[in-house]
């Protein structure tokens, strides 16, 4: 009796294993799937969002998640509902839990974009303070959000103010000042002397609201005020859109961060990665460029570098990485900016400069042996992926970047 009680249980254990094995690779079929629907979609998951799971590990009746992307949504809307999957809890962003409130400002001089909802996950970027952003999601007080270059990350409630369309609207239209110096400090008063109400630094963007001694009086996203000097702003619009782009002006302000620290994620002068580093620069001429290196290379038009670099122009973007071979793709995961005469300025462990000629004290022979593209930014104003700052439509409202 004993021995049949024993092979029953070992039946019926047999018996639920194989269910549950059923169940499992049924379910990594349907992810199979999904993940392939996705791919078909989204060719670039740092500029789009999508994250799902299943109700439990063990049964596929209910699908969690989210996507910005109204196409994926609807073909899994369409896939799923044929599989009798239920939809209901995966939502097409923004979030209707923001009750509207599905743009912001930076409200920071730097605000640190991280991959995950919580201040251990990985750096990916940053935001300066009065940029403009889309707001997609909220979890324990972490939001999603898309910056003006697409990319998109969690920052902390803190970091933010939350707008309605019509607030950012009158953002918009409002008078806005730009602090062009390195860094510097908004003060209580107009006195250099008086308490700090923020730290600033070149490229954060305030609404002026008054003008007192050689001071602006600024207002930040949150509504705090306070007084710059006037010499160390500009006015907004006429930075960006009332001055010919000027290769030397580039130029001067990259070697301006000749000894910024290097910063994984950083976009800012208070720490820098390699394209982060490119980037600022290029915003700070009014041009907005990819967030990454492998994105970056991507822009522009390529200039032939097969005779000598004799054909590389001041303000090129250089990139650097793994050859391709018969068994590995080519990978860039490097970029710097030229600065004529065979040499370059890029973020590697400081923002420093070194050459390409191999009889110059500055030569760094792993980059040029690493060395694989050059791309020309200048000449690609408003297509290829370099877009006049003033024309994006995180900034010029023209048309509903929600959509």
């Amino acid at each position: 009796m004993r021995y049949y009680s024993k092979l029953l249980l070992l039946s019926f254990l047999l018996i639920s294993f194989s269910q549950i094995k059923s169940q499992s690779i049924k379910v990594e079929n349907l992810k199979s799937k999904i993940d392939s629907i996705a791919s078909s979609v989204i060719k670039d998951f740092r500029v789009s969002y999508f994250k799902y799971s299943f109700a439990n590990s063990n049964a596929s009746s209910v699908i969690k998640g989210a996507t910005d992307n109204k196409v994926l949504f609807d073909k899994l809307k369409i896939f799923l509902s044929n599989k009798k999957i239920d939809f209901s809890q995966f939502e097409l962003l923004p979030s209707k839990k923001l009750n509207g409130k599905i743009y912001g400002l930076v409200n920071l001089s730097v605000i640190n974009i991280r991959s995950k909802p919580k201040h251990s996950a990985e750096l990916v970027s940053q935001a300066l303070l009065g940029m403009p952003l889309k707001v997609l999601d909220e979890k324990n007080n972490w939001y999603l959000i898309q910056t003006p270059d697409k990319y998109i990350g969690w920052t902390d409630a803190s970091a933010i103010q939350l707008l309605s369309k019509e607030e950012i609207v009158q953002w918009r239209k409002s008078t806005r000042i730009i602090f062009k110096n390195i860094y510097g400090f908004v003060f209580e008063n107009p006195d250099l002397t008086s308490p700090h109400v923020s730290d600033v630094v070149m490229g954060d963007v305030f609404q002026k609201i008054g003008r007192q001694s050689d001071f602006y009086k600024v207002k930040f996203p949150d509504g705090r005020s306070g007084f710059i000097p006037e010499n160390h702003c500009a006015y907004f619009k006429k930075w960006f859109g009332g001055r010919v782009f000027n290769v030397a002006e580039l130029l001067n302000r990259a070697q301006q961060f000749v000894g910024v620290p290097y910063l994984w994620g950083g976009t800012s002068v208070k720490g820098f990665d390699c394209s982060g580093f490119t980037k600022t620069v290029y915003y700070m001429s009014g041009l907005i460029l990819p967030r990454d290196a492998s994105q970056q290379v991507n822009t522009g038009v390529e200039v032939d570098t097969s005779n000598n670099f004799k054909k590389l122009q001041p303000g090129d973007l250089l990139f650097f990485g793994r050859k391709a071979t018969n068994t590995k793709p080519e990978k860039v995961v490097h970029v710097a900016l030229y600065l004529g005469g065979l040499k370059y300025i890029h973020a590697s462990g400081k923002v420093k400069i070194n050459s390409l000629d191999k009889k110059s004290p500055i030569f760094n022979e792993y980059r040029f042996r690493t060395f694989l593209h050059a791309r020309r930014i200048i000449s690609s104003v408003n297509k290829n992926g370099v877009q006049e700052l003033l024309k994006n439509k995180f900034y010029s409202g023209e048309k509903d970047e929600t959509k």
